[in-house]
């Protein structure tokens, strides 16, 4: 776990960085008792659990003890909750500072269902959140249309029967490390990236390489049916080592590296900066 302390209205928040879930940690505590104002924090969490039976119920799936640094300044384990377990239990405190979540909540759920509904919303939606962003035009194109070559491939995962999470990161790590030389985590290390997603930091290139690496994995597994997993794990291989010799071609001829540590967004800011401009928003 990586540790740091994030500051909201000049109170602290401490957070733990999981690597290996890829997950931010938050202190339940610092959370609770910056939207509450709570003098005695422990009984504030003690009676929201009372008022809220389900959240009461599901306690122990939503808070899991994390080691952060204590009042006293030494390691601890104390209760943590995810992104989405936070979220969780501010919607479980009556507070005025966290109805603007509640809000925001509200508002991405209508969302969701507007884009169930019509999905070209959801397309329109990320093209706008790019641009706002200050990617360019051609990058966003390129990246929506790496979008639909993702897609393409876990639909080809799905009839041949790889599962979602765990064969998923498999397969793609597979891809990864035969086009680009790296494990996707060294890739986004590289990058200085934690959760950001690694196609949104990459340049035009690594991008039209990744493309090309996930649809010729496509591609070959339509031709050959893979029965079982492994045979998944090889045509990944396959896939990625296509794009693997074109990168190779290309840094032959032009004389540089087409991997390049630069990212395209700054660090996740994570709940702590959500916060801040959902309260800026609502002032």
């Amino acid at each position: 776990m990586d540790n740091k302390i994030q500051m909201f209205d000049d109170k602290k928040i401490r957070t733990a960085w999981n690597e290996e879930t890829e997950e931010w940690y938050f202190s339940v505590s610092d959370v609770v008792e910056i939207l509450t104002d709570s003098k005695d924090v422990k009984q504030y969490i003690k009676k929201m659990r009372s008022r809220d039976a389900e959240l009461n119920s599901k306690w122990g799936t939503i808070c899991t003890p994390v080691e952060m640094i204590a009042l006293d300044g030494k390691k601890r384990k104390i209760q943590a909750a995810d992104v989405a377990g936070i979220l969780r239990i501010i919607q479980s405190i009556p507070s005025p500072k966290a109805e603007p979540f509640k809000m925001w909540l509200a508002e991405v759920g209508k969302e969701r269902i507007d884009e169930t509904i019509d999905p070209e919303l959801a397309i329109d939606r990320a093209i706008e959140t790019y641009q706002k962003k200050g990617y360019s035009d051609e990058w966003i194109h390129q990246r929506i249309l790496s979008i639909r070559v993702r897609n393409a491939l876990t639909d080809e995962w799905d009839k041949h029967g790889v599962q979602k999470g765990v064969e998923y990161a498999i397969l793609t790590d597979e891809i990864t490390k035969a086009w680009s030389g790296m494990t996707t985590r060294k890739y986004k290390n590289l990058k200085g990236l934690t959760k950001e997603n690694l196609r949104d930091n990459m340049s035009d290139l690594e991008l039209v390489l990744n493309m090309l690496a996930e649809a010729t994995t496509t591609e070959l597994s339509k031709t050959t049916n893979p029965k079982t997993f492994k045979e998944n794990v090889e045509i990944a291989k396959q896939g990625g080592n296509v794009a693997g010799n074109a990168r190779k071609e290309i840094e032959e001829k032009s004389g540089r590296s087409v991997i390049t540590s630069k990212n395209a967004s700054e660090l996740n800011q994570v709940v702590v900066d959500l916060i801040e401009n959902i309260s800026k928003d609502d002032e």
